[in-house]
């Protein structure tokens, strides 16, 4: 399994318009012929490459793989303002325009809420669902709310070529240093990030996670000091059937204990897989059985009549 592309082997990227949404931006690796498609959805502050570069190709060895740069974050749709409910519309549009036809959504912290929220909205266009290091509420982020609104104000205060060290002020105060990258951050959107914190404060799926209907699994880190291990167990429970993938890592696993995270990863993806595709058997041999049941009634009927005009 390959773990951590190499920069040769990062796939570069292109901009994807969603009609009336705006455009986006999206790595892609087509994986094999035939094979779902992974679509990758980072969290806060993040962008698709800063959250999964080392997770790619192992993804690709055997999924289609599509990582988005979410609204605000990075190359993502210019949005005023920024709600994770546009961003789980931005998904749905993204598999509709890329005609992807199985969908495993994979939300890593905020992209779980995001992940979540495109199932709810769109159910037809989700086969599965992998969270990785999130909650069904963030009670973090909600305690931090009156920071964020002096964030917000400040953001809306500040003459706009400073806005940058705002970016980097934040970046440096939630993510430790070997995870910044300059260049993907660039094109972050100040008052987004700080509306992504209001937002995931203001986020509760539990009145509805007992809803959830597709092969679910939940990678959980569980040295992790901003999504505590315990809030992840509960939104593993009250999910029906999702299964459980441990990783011995804190929250920025996903980059910066790559060896440790990655197999557990795809060990998720895997597992949703085969579910969604033995759900999908089941489900084409109930409607074959309902046609065929529906012909055999029609039949019947047909007999039927041409005995009584016999008659």
């Amino acid at each position: 399994m390959a773990v951590g592309p190499t920069p040769s082997q990062v796939p570069p990227g292109r901009p994807v318009e969603l009609p009336g949404r705006g455009t986006t931006f999206v790595r892609e690796i087509p994986g094999p012929r035939g094979a779902p498609a992974v679509i990758l959805v980072h969290g806060w502050t993040a962008t698709g490459l800063l959250n999964w570069r080392p997770s790619m190709a192992a993804l690709g060895e055997r999924y289609r793989v599509i990582a988005i740069d979410l609204r605000g974050h990075g190359k993502g749709i210019a949005c005023k303002p920024f709600r994770l409910v546009d961003c789980a519309d931005d998904i749905a549009a993204l598999i509709d325009v890329l005609e992807v036809e199985h969908a495993i959504l994979a939300g890593y912290s905020m992209g779980g809420p995001i992940s979540l929220l495109t199932w709810q909205r769109h159910r037809d266009a989700v086969d599965g669902v992998v969270l990785c290091a999130t909650a069904a509420s963030f009670p973090g982020a909600a305690q931090a709310t009156p920071l964020f609104y002096g964030l917000l104000a400040g953001v809306t205060l500040t003459p706009i070529p400073r806005l940058g060290d705002v970016v980097r002020r934040v970046m440096t105060a939630v993510a430790p240093p070997g995870w910044i990258d300059t260049g993907e951050i660039r094109g972050h959107d100040a008052r987004s990030l700080v509306e992504g914190g209001l937002e995931l404060g203001r986020f509760s799926a539990l009145g509805w996670l007992n809803e959830v209907d597709v092969p679910t699994a939940v990678v959980l880190t569980m040295r992790d000091p901003l999504v505590p291990a315990a809030e992840q167990r509960i939104m593993a429970a009250s999910i029906p059937g999702a299964r459980v993938f441990e990783v011995d890592g804190d929250h920025f696993a996903c980059a910066l204990n790559p060896q440790v995270f990655v197999p557990a990863l795809v060990d998720a993806c895997d597992d949703v897989a085969g579910r969604a595709a033995q759900r999908r058997r089941r489900r084409e041999r109930s409607e074959a059985a309902e046609g065929e049941r529906g012909r055999s009634c029609r039949i019947a009927i047909w007999d039927d009549r041409e005995e009584r005009s016999i008659a």
